[in-house]
C-alpha cells in the first residue's frame, strides 16, 4: 500500500529517443502530471527534447537526476540492455517505474525488477500499448463472457520491414546488446494484445529464420502456440515483409473477430464477422459508439491515475511476465529444434531464463 497519495506526479524521462515523444505528450495530457527532467546518453538530443516538450531540467546522468530532482515517476526509453539498471536505480531512489517493452534482456532480469518493486513498495508498469483502446477492452469482454462462444483458432501476424538502414544502429541486431531480434523487437506487441485477449498460453513450439537480413538475430520466426481455454494459435512474426501489417485473427464457435493494423488500432481496424446461423447475435456485439484509439496516452494515463489514488495498476499495464515469458518460450523451443515447451518448463529453463540467444536458421542463398 502506498501511503502518500502526490497531488501532482512529477515525471523524469531516461532516454530521449522517438519513444520518448510518445511518452512526453501522455504526461503532457494529463492533468495531473508533468515532466520535470531527462536525461540521455547525447546531451545534445537531451537539450533538444527539453526544449521541444519545455521541460525545466536535463541531467548528464541517471543518477545526478535522481539526486537532484526526486522524480515520482521515472519513465525508461532506453534500448533494452539499460532497462535493467536503470529500473533498479530509480526504484531504490523511490520512484515508480514505466518500462518501455522489452521490459529487460531476460527473465531473470524481470524478476529481479519486480521484486525491488516490490521491497520498495513502488509499482513497476511496462508498456504495451497495444492492450489499449476501447475496441481491444470491447472484445476481450466478449470473449470472456463467452458472448462469441468458445474461442477455437487463432492468427497472429507481426509482417513488418527493416531494412538495412535500421540494422546499422550499432546496437540492433546483436544478441548482446538487443537481447533477440524481430520476435521480441516486433512480435512482442501482437503476442501481448493475443494474450491480452485469450489468457494464458500453454505450449509452444518454434523456429526462428535468417532470410535475408545480415545480422546475428532472426530476422522471421514461426511458431504454433495453444493458450489454456483450448485455443490453436499460429504466430509469424517478420522483418523482410513489404506490405506491412499487424493482425490477430481469433475464430470461435459463433464469430471470427480480425484486427488489421500497423501500429495502433482503432474501431475501424476491428471487425466482427457471424458464423452462419449467428447474425441475429451481431448487433449485441457492435464496438462501443465512443471511441478511443490504442496509444501511450491511454495506458499513462491510467498508470498515473492509480499511482496518484493508489488504485492496483491498470489490466493495461499489469502481468508483465506472461508475454516476455512466452516469447522465451519462442526462443527456448527454436534453441531445442522446434520442441514443445509449458510455461512450468521456462520456469525452471537452464539457460533461457538468462537471455535468449539461440540457434537461427540461416536461409540465405550462399
Amino acid at each position: 500500500m502506498i501511503e502518500t497519495m502526490p497531488e501532482r506526479l512529477r515525471c523524469a524521462i531516461v532516454g530521449t529517443g522517438g519513444v520518448a515523444q510518445l511518452h512526453a505528450r501522455a504526461v503532457a495530457a494529463h492533468p495531473r502530471a508533468e515532466l520535470v527532467a531527462v536525461t540521455d546518453l547525447s546531451r545534445e538530443r537531451a537539450d533538444e527534447f527539453a526544449a521541444r516538450w519545455s521541460v525545466p531540467a536535463v541531467y548528464d546522468t541517471l543518477d545526478e537526476l535522481l539526486a537532484t530532482e526526486h522524480p515520482d515517476v521515472v519513465l525508461v526509453c532506453t534500448p533494452p540492455v539499460a532497462h535493467h539498471d536503470q529500473t533498479l536505480v530509480a526504484l531504490a531512489a523511490g520512484a515508480h517505474v514505466v518500462v518501455e517493452k522489452p521490459p529487460a534482456s531476460s527473465l531473470d532480469e524481470l524478476d529481479e525488477m519486480r521484486r525491488a518493486a516490490d521491497a520498495a513498495d513502488r509499482r513497476l508498469a511496462v508498456v504495451f500499448q497495444q492492450r489499449t483502446g476501447t475496441a481491444a477492452a470491447h472484445v476481450k469482454r466478449l470473449l470472456a463472457d463467452g458472448a462469441l462462444g468458445r474461442p477455437l483458432l487463432a492468427v497472429c501476424q507481426t509482417l513488418w520491414y527493416r531494412g538495412d538502414d535500421y540494422y546499422a544502429v550499432p546496437w540492433r541486431g546483436k544478441w548482446a546488446t538487443e537481447g533477440g531480434g524481430t520476435t521480441l523487437g516486433h512480435g512482442i506487441h501482437q503476442l501481448d494484445l493475443l494474450g491480452y485477449l485469450l489468457g494464458d498460453w500453454a505450449s509452444v513450439q518454434a523456429r526462428l529464420w535468417r532470410l535475408d537480413r545480415d545480422i546475428e538475430v532472426e530476422d522471421a520466426s514461426t511458431a504454433t502456440v495453444t493458450f489454456a481455454n483450448g485455443v490453436v494459435a499460429q504466430v509469424v512474426t517478420s522483418a523482410v515483409s513489404p506490405r506491412e501489417v499487424s493482425a490477430i485473427r481469433i475464430d470461435t464457435q459463433k464469430a471470427t473477430v480480425t484486427v488489421e493494423h500497423l501500429y495502433g488500432h482503432g474501431h475501424e481496424n476491428w471487425k466482427i464477422t457471424p458464423a452462419p446461423g449467428f447474425e441475429a447475435e451481431a448487433a449485441a456485439w457492435a464496438l462501443p459508439e465512443i471511441e478511443e484509439r490504442s496509444d501511450h496516452a491511454p495506458l499513462l494515463r491510467d498508470v498515473f491515475d492509480a499511482l496518484l489514488t493508489g488504485a492496483p495498476l491498470p489490466e493495461t499495464a499489469d502481468e508483465p511476465a506472461r508475454t516476455f515469458e512466452l516469447v522465451a518460450g519462442i526462443y527456448a523451443s527454436a534453441a531445442a529444434d522446434g520442441a514443445v515447451l509449458t510455461p512450468a518448463d521456462i520456469a525452471v529453463h537452464p539457460t533461457h531464463r538468462r537471455g535468449f540467444a539461440s540457434p537461427v536458421t540461416d536461409m540465405r542463398e550462399g
